[in-house]
């Protein structure tokens, strides 16, 4: 057996409807599009979405949801990664700039404190924001919070 003696098995391959060769063949003058209308004409291509002119499903959903345009978005750094960059960094003041010229933070960053994991020895942080567990937590150890 040869690639170029190779052939489909015996009815598997159909040949397609021959359109538009005359009226005798019956698939003619209008070539099985019917009379008139978008889908006689060429050049038609149906839109996603379209419903024959009727409100289409997407419109007559309702919407839900919002997404406020005044959000901010912080940086979250829990407890237990200010313990590990002060450790790394061999500082006791952690501050945002310090953070961005490290390359921990990208510059428009607002950087959040929270409340995760344990903080050993006392630091200064200056961030935008802290939440209260965490603003307690580095206090009770002596350490001290600024907000930007």
């Amino acid at each position: 057996m040869e690639l170029h003696s190779l052939k489909p098995a015996k009815g598997s391959n159909k040949s397609g409807k021959v359109i538009g060769r005359g009226t005798g063949s019956g698939r003619g003058r209008t070539s099985t599009r019917g009379h008139k209308g978008a889908k006689s004409r060429s050049g038609f291509k149906n839109k996603r979405n379209f419903e024959g002119g009727q409100t289409p499903l997407q419109m007559r959903l309702p919407k839900f949801g919002f997404n406020s345009p005044n959000r901010v978005e912080y940086f979250p750094v829990n407890l237990d990664l200010l313990q590990h960059f002060s450790e790394k960094f061999n500082t006791n003041e952690i501050s945002y700039e310090l953070l961005v010229e490290k390359r921990v933070v990208k510059k428009y960053h607002k950087i959040k404190i929270l409340g995760r994991g344990e903080l050993n020895s006392p630091v200064s942080v200056q961030v935008h924001a802290i939440s209260d567990s965490a603003k307690n937590h580095i206090e009770n150890i002596g350490g001290k919070v600024t907000l930007l």
